[in-house]
């Protein structure tokens, strides 16, 4: 929690427990890394396409899988983006919007 002084006696608090919609989209070229990578996410949040992410995250969360990410990718030939919104964003789903995706399938 961060405390800021104003010109009262009162501290305004920024409270980091604030929420916020990460969605982290990615695409990794190898198949461990790929799958390290979503079981990592899986703790954070929920798969809802392959290579996609939704999670609901506090400040101090999102810092620490910010800290986390570089360990599961290759800057060379990976591409990872992450999108952190406002928890109160307009979300607009057309489709099968129960759908998501609980583990990777590999075809050999």
């Amino acid at each position: 929690m961060f405390t800021l002084q104003n010109n009262t006696e009162e501290d305004i608090k920024i409270d980091e427990e604030i929420n916020y919609l990460v969605v982290v989209v990615y695409d990794v070229t190898h198949n461990r890394r790929r799958y390290r990578l979503s079981k990592k996410l899986l703790a954070y949040g929920d798969r809802v396409q392959r290579s996609v992410f939704e999670c609901i995250l506090t400040t101090k969360k999102y810092r620490k899988l910010l800290k986390e990410i570089p360990k599961y990718i290759d800057a060379n030939e990976d591409y990872l983006r992450i999108y952190k919104l406002p928890l109160k964003s307009e979300i607009e789903i057309w489709g099968n919007i129960g759908f998501t995706e609980k583990e990777d399938f590999f075809f050999i």
